[in-house]
């Protein structure tokens, strides 16, 4: 299994903006699976006290300038000791079933207009992983991990 963790360069007063996804051999009758995982909860006071200022930039299209995704966006990504605890957690428990587990931060500042991983519909192809239903999940980190099995090939095909 890859790990690859990527350090951030932005000014340590921002306190997270890490996400880490993985990458599951095979889940669901699909091969390569690329889940991406956030924090489905935070602390309200966090949030609010947050630097928005210097956190969100510019609409990533115009007429686009809701910043309530993109609020979400940080608020849902990792600090750096709970990215290294949930990589850490992931390449202990699953370290058979998954191909790589990539970690990398965010890129400040967050376009205004984005849509959060929290906000994202489950639906036929899409769906949630909510680590905390898991019994073996032992982390106090609040983790989800989103999917969308349209964008992988089916193992038979695959196998063909």
């Amino acid at each position: 299994m890859e790990i690859d963790v990527i350090e951030h360069d932005f000014p340590p007063e921002i306190d997270r903006g890490f996400t880490v996804s993985m990458v599951i051999k095979s889940f669901k009758g699909r091969k390569d699976v690329e889940v991406h995982l956030f924090r489905p909860e935070w602390d309200a006071t966090e949030e609010k006290e947050a630097m928005w200022e210097r956190l969100l930039g510019a609409p990533i299209e115009q007429g686009r300038t809701e910043p309530s995704g993109s609020r979400k966006v940080y608020m849902e990504s990792f600090t750096p000791f709970e990215r290294d605890r949930v990589v850490a957690y992931l390449a202990e428990v699953y370290a058979d079933k998954l191909k790589s587990i990539t970690a990398q931060p965010l890129t400040f500042p967050i376009p205004l207009g984005l849509t959060a991983l929290s906000d994202v519909p489950e639906g036929k192809d899409i769906g949630l992983i909510r680590f905390e239903k898991i019994p073996s999940y032992t982390l106090d980190v609040p983790l989800h991990g989103l999917y969308d099995l349209s964008q992988h090939e089916p193992i038979a095909e695959a196998q063909e």
